[in-house]
Order: structure tokens, then sequence, then C-alpha cells
């Protein structure tokens, strides 16, 4: 297992400290998204999460968190498209190498590593961002839509843009330095290597490491399908699995509903599940038993931003 690098000790944690950023991904997706995290947000059952501005639902989202300065709230930069039947545009326009034929964002990453050129990505990445701050928003932080810049199909990322757009509005990025807890593949932490080291010499910060679980429920619509119990006990093993450093755990937590199975083609039910898990008394025992730390982006916020004066 790789070693923690000092950003915890950077942040004033304790030495030994596992603390865990609980993140949920793709506010503004959708009301579905939106109801839940407003709800885990104001709860403190998470620590942050990051909106999809090209999506219809963004301006709810980036309203609540224009009113609500005092909650991590940034931006979940997005490349990609990836439902059927609910798809979102390029902020720039449909005249770019970030379309596909039906002049929306491809489906899939690869479409994105293989198409999308330099220029056109850091133009509408610096306007999702551009739009969350003009409506008010105290971006807190940068993440990514599906991976579809960190080169992990064919190994041409956009990671330079990112970290050119983070350091200039002195934002953090997440991005791990370590493949701990997600398998081994030394080219692929070979690749993080060289992306963290570029990430160090821009200012940016990023965390030791990044989880999640399965994105859909195992044996998805079949008779012995993932049950919300066997979903628990996995998050449970995850998160007593977390060693020291700084980890952030994501998850995609939104209200199982009509409008969320109108717009999705799977794993409504297990999005459900991840709104159930983030306020489980089981799930809440669990992170105190096993003395996780919670913290927040705007600690590594601070901490760029500080360095940077």
């Amino acid at each position: 297992m790789t070693a923690p690098s000092e950003l915890a000790d950077r942040l004033g944690l304790a030495p030994g400290t596992r603390a865990i950023i609980l993140n949920a991904d793709d506010f503004g997706m959708c009301h579905a998204a939106n109801t839940a995290i407003v709800d885990l947000l104001t709860s403190s059952r998470i620590d942050s999460s990051t909106v999809m501005v090209p999506c219809s639902w963004s301006p709810e989202a980036l309203a609540f968190a224009a009113s609500r300065p005092d909650l991590d709230v940034g931006v979940h930069l997005v490349l990609t498209s990836e439902w059927a039947r609910y798809r979102w545009r390029p902020l720039t326009g449909s005249d770019t190498s970030l379309v596909d034929a039906a002049g929306f964002f491809p489906t899939d990453v690869l479409s994105v590593e293989q198409n999308a050129s330099d220029e056109d990505v850091a133009a509408e990445l610096s306007a999702q961002l551009q739009t969350a701050l003009d409506a008010g928003v105290d971006v807190t932080h940068l993440d990514n839509h599906m991976g579809s810049v960190y080169g992990l199909v064919t190994g041409r990322d956009f990671l330079q843009p990112v970290f050119e757009l983070a350091a200039r509005h002195g934002l953090p990025f997440r991005l791990p330095r370590s493949m701990d807890g997600v398998g081994e593949n030394p080219a692929l932490q070979a690749q993080l290597d060289r992306a963290a080291a570029a990430a160090d010499a821009s200012g940016v910060e990023i965390i030791d490491r990044l989880w999640s679980h399965p994105f859909e429920l195992l044996r998805e619509g079949a008779p012995d399908e993932e049950t919300y119990e066997e979903v628990r006990a996995g998050f449970i093993a995850l998160l007593r699995a977390v060693p020291a450093g700084v980890t952030e755990i994501y998850l995609h937590p939104m209200v199982d509903d009509d409008e969320l199975r109108a717009a999705v083609d799977f794993s409504a039910r297990k999005r459900g599940y991840e709104l159930r898990l983030l306020s489980d008394p089981v799930v809440l025992q669990a992170i105190e038993d096993e003395a996780l730390v919670r913290i927040g982006w705007r600690d590594l916020r601070d901490l760029q931003r500080g360095s940077a004066r």
C-alpha cells in the first residue's frame, strides 16, 4: 500500500488520521438528484457535492448552492452524456469537437479522448466553472464526470487545461495520488504519478485516494439482484478499509422516483440505495466506530489558497 502524502499533515490532522470526504456526484442532473443532495448537505450527511452545470436541473442546484455558501459545493466538469433518453449539450455550442452526431456530448469516454480538441475542452470546462461562479456559487473544488479528462481509455488526457483552470481560480481537483484500494495496475499508477507531479507543479491540491463502490447493482434485473443489505455490507467494508491519509468516497444519491427512472437506463434503484446508505444508523455507527475524520473540500481550498499567498 502506498504511503499517504503529507496532505493530512499540512491540513493539521493528527498523525495516522484516516480522513474521508463523502461527496455526492451529479448534483443538478435531475430533480431527483437535487432533492436527495440538498437534504444530505443540509443535514451534514455528506461533506460536499458537485454540480453538472450543463444539465437541465442545474439552475436549481446552483441557486441552492449560492444561497448556502457555508456548504461545500464544487463543479462536476462534464464532457459526456451517458443516458439514452436524457441528454445534455456543451455550454459552448454545437459547432465543436465535443458533440456527437446528434449534437450532444458523446455517451462514452473513448469518443471524448479520440475526438475532442484541447482548445474546445479548455473552453467548455472554463464556461462550466464560470457559469457556476456567475450564479453566485462559492465554488470549493472541481471534479470530473465519468473520468473523461483522466485519459483512462487511450491514455490521452485533458488534465493540463483542468490544472490551469484550477490554479487560476485557486481550486483543488479530484485526482488521486494512489491506486490503493482499486486494484493493482502499474501502468495506471505510473500515469497517476505523472499527473500528480503536474498538479503539484501547478499548485493544485489533490487527494491521496479516490474510492467508491460498483456503479450498478450486482446482478441487476436478475432474481438474485443485490439487496440493500448487501450494498450496505459492502459499503461498510469499504469504510473499514480506509487507510491513513485523505480519501474521497463518492456516491450518486438520488430519490428513486418516476423522474429518475424515466431519465436513466439502469441503476435507479442503486441511486436510491445510496441515498439510504448516507442516513443509515448502521453506516453512521461504522464511521464513528472506525474513528474516521470527515473533512471537506473547503479545507483543501483554504490550504491551496494559503499556500499561494
